[in-house]
């Protein structure tokens, strides 16, 4: 599974590019971010690949979770989005 690292100073439109070409070739992509902002660049991202997928008949699923990093000897929690692309459901 390839893993995207996401910061505050990312562009949410060219993060959303890259998630969508590696699942157009992987299927299943990780995000990693550290902090609010970070997530927050990262799920504009998300929404945004989710609308160029859409038309293609798929549909983004995102399966969050926490991850301890050791960074210079401290413990930092970061979070992970697993990112999936399926064929669309229309049964309910």
């Amino acid at each position: 599974m390839e893993m995207m690292k996401v910061s505050s100073n990312s562009i949410p439109s060219k993060v959303a590019g890259a998630l969508t070409s590696l699942l157009r070739d992987n299927s299943k992509v990780q995000i990693q971010v550290i902090g609010a902002a970070s997530l927050n660049q990262a799920m504009k991202a998300i929404a945004i690949s989710r609308g160029y997928v859409a038309a293609s008949g798929k549909e983004i699923y995102c399966i969050p979770s926490f991850y301890d990093l050791t960074i210079d000897n401290q413990v930092v929690t970061s979070i992970r989005l697993n990112i999936e692309i399926h064929e669309k459901d229309f049964s309910f």
